[in-house]
């Protein structure tokens, strides 16, 4: 992915954890490769808490450099890419401060980006001040989650945006969408004639989407006790990549291609009841428990976490989707954390053959399944039945595995690296529309409603296990479970 498109990347929020771990790597990693980023694209970092561009490039050395390549640090590379950033020091709560960036930027060459890597209540200000000194013209704005509390929130705060950037202008960024196996979904469905005439109701009995987490909420007791996790992940994560797994074939991969059959499968989602979501969603906390031979804490001992709160750790859902391709086809969505292991996976289960003369085993469902596993190692696993050796007709799972890191000898591209190199290049397939995130609000908010309404606490489970029975029991009643693999 070779680029001459010449940019200006500002970044505020220059000294927020998101910079440290994940945006500053990534354009190192795309400078560090060459041809990626035109040699004149320049870095502005914004933040408050450095008093010039010698502390902010101290501050980089220290912190970002742990974060940076597997394979260690390119010396020369790393010395090429500090020379990109210059350093602005603004208080955001001072508009006036914004004639400071104007400044700094006006000779800088190339499209502008402003990636806003902070807090969303501060989205709209930054906006604001920004259209005042006339820096959102002809520029690009990326917007980090959460965007919005709310249906009504995340209107706001997307009316707000849009009076001062045109939609095109706006990136809202979801890293999972530029991961590598869900690009390979993608490539998986829309470039083989195999898997097309199988993905549907009439041989997918039901599909998983899992992401599971080992951590706890860390230092962000409080954000989190005002979030949860079915706005946290579920909301954005989870239903992007359900979007993605039951869309129609776009005609092309250009955005609005990509993203119009995306909002087909959110605007088709089933309404849930709110008399059945206690059949339909499960919504549990973690209390103490052991994660890999350590002691953790509850949930609710976590600093900044409110002692009585009924705040989610975990959410299982049972999701259809009311269209011609997957009427009647379960999927069954879970995130958490302080699970027992660290994983994001899909698993399509195809519904077993109609007869067998081979015996009872050839007729469990699930028996042919794609497991599509996105973190921590990225792999697609497609497992079949085969005879055992030996006497009889005695039958075995077994699988075919792509293992991208044995197969493509180049090393894979992070997903914030590809997010960050198409918003340089200004491609949008990869970001979340407005109405796709209105659309997922729209379904997401009859579940916080009804929680909040009856005020019932969410099922307790023990951290380091898979999260509440009540998520298990709520699968065998379609006859399946969740698929529990080690890595």
């Amino acid at each position: 992915m070779q680029t001459d498109s010449s940019f200006t990347f500002v970044l505020f929020g220059g000294t927020g954890d998101l910079s440290m771990r994940k945006i500053l790597p990534a354009l190192y990693e795309a400078h560090r490769a060459g041809g990626m980023l035109a040699d004149s694209g320049k870095i502005v970092a914004v933040a408050r808490h450095a008093a010039d561009r010698g502390e902010y490039i101290q501050w980089v050395n220290e912190h970002v450099k742990p974060h940076v390549s597997k394979n260690g640090v390119d010396a020369t590379a790393w010395s090429s890419f500090l020379e990109r950033i210059e350093f602005v020091k603004i208080d955001l709560g001072n508009p006036e401060d914004f004639a400071l960036l104007r400044d700094a930027v006006k000779d800088l060459p190339g499209i502008r980006v402003f990636y806003l890597a902070t807090g969303p209540s501060l989205f709209v200000p930054i906006c604001r001040a920004l259209a005042s000194v006339g820096l959102n013209e002809n520029a690009r704005i990326v917007l980090e989650k959460p965007l919005g509390y709310d249906l009504k929130s995340s209107n706001a705060i997307n009316d707000a945006v849009g009076e001062i950037f045109a939609e095109e202008q706006i990136y809202r960024i979801d890293h999972y969408l530029g991961k590598e196996p869900v690009q390979n979904l993608l490539a998986l469905r829309f470039g083989n004639a195999l898997f097309e005439p199988l993905w549907r109701r009439e041989w997918v009995e039901s599909i998983q989407i899992t992401i599971a987490e080992e951590l706890g909420v860390e230092a962000r007791g409080d954000f989190y006790d005002n979030t949860g996790a079915l706005r946290d992940m579920v909301q954005n994560h989870l239903l992007q990549l359900l979007s993605i797994v039951a869309m129609e074939p776009p005609h092309s991969m250009d955005s609005d291609s990509v993203r119009d059959e995306k909002l087909r499968v959110l605007r088709a989602l089933k309404p849930i009841d709110p008399l059945d979501i206690g059949k339909v969603a499960v919504r549990g906390q973690y209390h103490s428990g052991v994660i890999r031979g350590t002691a953790v804490p509850a949930y609710a001992t976590e600093p900044g976490v409110k002692p009585n709160s009924t705040t989610e750790t975990f959410v299982a859902l049972k999701v259809e989707i009311e269209n011609w391709r997957w009427a009647g086809v379960p999927f069954f969505l879970r995130t958490g954390k302080r699970l027992a292991d660290r994983v994001a996976e899909i698993v399509v289960n195809f519904r077993a053959v109609p007869h067998s003369a081979l015996g009872a085993s050839a007729l469990r469902a699930g028996a042919n399944r794609l497991v599509i596993r996105l973190q921590p190692n990225e792999t697609i696993r497609l497992y079949c039945l085969a005879k055992q050796p030996g006497e009889g007709m005695n039958l075995a799972s077994v699988h075919l595995d792509l293992a991208f890191d044995q197969f493509f000898r180049e090393g894979q591209m992070e997903a914030y690296q590809r997010l960050l190199l198409d918003v340089i290049n200004g491609r949008l397939a990869l970001f979340v529309r407005r109405d796709e995130q209105e659309a997922a609000w729209r379904w997401v908010e009859p579940i916080l409603n009804e929680w909040k309404a009856s005020n019932k606490p969410p099922k307790p489970y023990a951290a380091g296990t898979w999260g509440p029975a009540a998520a298990s029991a709520m699968l065998a009643q379609h006859g399946t479970c969740w698929l529990e693999e080690e890595n």
